[in-house]
């Protein structure tokens, strides 16, 4: 289908579903001051999964094969597709292992067809287990065949719901292995390695952590029979789960690791996108924006957010936000003003400096936490959203955010205190939910302009922008 023609059935459909649901006749509105009035009943009325799942059929129905492209960094946007790409994602980092159970693999699915229901796009989950339980690689390039099967369901099972994936291929921590697994690796074959961080710059180290992203890229699904190198569905490779290089503080070693290792994965994969994993702290090579850390141990743990992103192959920019595990444990006011500042700064920064997207990877608030209740958490998340939309109106680099973390329910055992349950969190769901919404009209804001009068046109845009999400 004709890709404006396509953007254009979706948003009729979806202000159809919506007249419909509210009692309206569609055929009849008359100029703008209809359709005012009917997007204000519509956010009087909070849609959740009802409403936004009418819309989500509609591309369902529309979608084939042909339209399941790769998305691509273009200047400071997501596209595919030549649309516009804004994310609303989550992170569920376990469900390799699941998948590996068939007494659990049903979680898998079940957690995609619920994220689909609120319009999520995007999970960020682990493409690693490194020799511990249930590994994946059980020693150096040496695997666990029915685990790496595990995957490929992860990954064929995202694709039937539309979820784009971000594979992530190492841990900077010990859950999984990470790094400290590797060093193990080394000094079991003989070498003399003191310390962690020698995982960066240790040539047989290095070489370990490659013949991993080969073995990855290079996989061909069992279920699929696509090459995951070949597989739209993936959105974007992660080098590592928030690497950090605390021996060397100038972050030079972590620097010279980055750039080899982006640049070895766009040499087996040109198609895909390559993102750090970054936390997103400031270091030495932008001393004046280090004001924005969290604190002052942040310039001290070897990473450099605008240098580190400015290396050859790095697509786009990645940033954490925990101001619960980074200020202070007990939530206030304060970790709200931290959040939006520390958005704001890697957004312009990521325009100014990088001249690419930027997305808040993971973020989230812990039950935990003194202080902690539901409708804080829903603040929280209100906060980045409204971050995000302000630099989306702008045209600006904030591409998008993912939940730190989605559960199934029944999982309660591997929550961390930060898990949202969509049916035991009526509220948050209808919050992601309308925010995806939100994200879909955006992407398809084609339909609008080739089709619609600039009068129509300016309704969506109060309903995409009101603050009062």
């Amino acid at each position: 289908m004709d890709t404006c023609k396509r953007c254009f059935t979706l948003s009729l459909v979806f202000f159809m579903v919506f007249f419909e649901d509210l009692g309206t006749n569609v055929h009849g509105f008359q100029g703008e001051e209809q359709i005012e009035t009917t997007v204000e009943d519509f956010l009087d009325h909070s849609p959740h999964f009802t409403t936004t799942q009418g819309m989500y059929d509609v591309e369902e129905v529309a979608d084939d094969d042909d339209d399941w492209q790769m998305v691509q960094a273009k200047g400071n946007q997501f596209v595919v597709n030549g649309q516009p790409f804004y994310v609303n994602g989550f992170n569920t980092y376990w469900l390799m292992v699941f998948a590996a159970d068939q007494s659990t693999r049903g979680k898998v699915s079940e957690l995609f067809q619920q994220a689909s229901s609120v319009g999520l796009t995007v999970c960020r989950t682990w493409a690693f287990n490194d020799g511990q339980w249930r590994a994946l690689q059980k020693s150096p390039s040496v695997y666990d065949e029915e685990v790496f099967k595990a995957l490929d369901f992860v990954v064929s099972e995202a694709k039937k719901y539309k979820i784009r994936l971000i594979l992530s291929l190492v841990n900077n921590w010990n859950a999984y292995g990470g790094k400290a697994q590797y060093v193990k690796w080394g000094n079991a074959s003989g070498l003399n390695l003191t310390s962690d961080d020698e995982f960066f710059s240790h040539p047989a180290l290095r070489s370990y952590y490659k013949s991993h992203v080969k073995a990855v890229l290079n996989r061909v699904n069992t279920f699929t029979n696509i090459t995951y190198k070949n597989d739209p569905t993936i959105f974007a490779w992660e080098l590592m789960n928030e690497p950090r290089c605390t021996s060397d503080p100038s972050g030079d070693t972590l620097q010279s690791w980055i750039a080899e290792m982006a640049a070895y994965v766009k040499s087996l994969d040109a198609k895909h996108m390559v993102e750090i994993g970054l936390e997103g702290f400031y270091g030495p090579s932008a001393p004046a924006r280090t004001q924005f850390n969290p604190n002052s141990y942040a310039t001290q743990v070897g990473t450099d957010f605008i240098r580190n992103h400015q290396a050859l192959g790095v697509d786009f920019a990645s940033v954490h936000i925990y101001a619960d595990s980074w200020i202070s444990p007990t939530i206030s006011d304060a970790h709200l003003e931290f959040t939006k500042s520390w958005m704001e700064a890697h957004i312009e920064d990521a325009e100014k400096y990088l001249g690419m997207p930027v997305i808040f990877s993971e973020f989230g608030v812990s039950r935990k936490d003194p202080g902690y209740n539901s409708s804080y958490r829903d603040t929280l998340i209100n906060t980045v959203y409204k971050t995000l939309l302000n630099s989306t109106k702008k045209g600006g680099s904030g591409a998008g955010s993912l939940l730190w973390q989605l559960f199934p329910d029944g999982t309660d055992y591997m929550d961390d205190g930060y898990a949202i349950v969509l049916a035991k969190s009526p509220s948050t769901s209808n919050l992601i939910s309308l925010h995806s919404t939100r994200v879909a009209i955006f992407n398809s804001r084609c339909s609008w302009k080739c089709r619609w009068g600039c009068r129509k046109k300016n309704s969506l845009e109060k309903f995409l922008y009101r603050d009062d999400l």
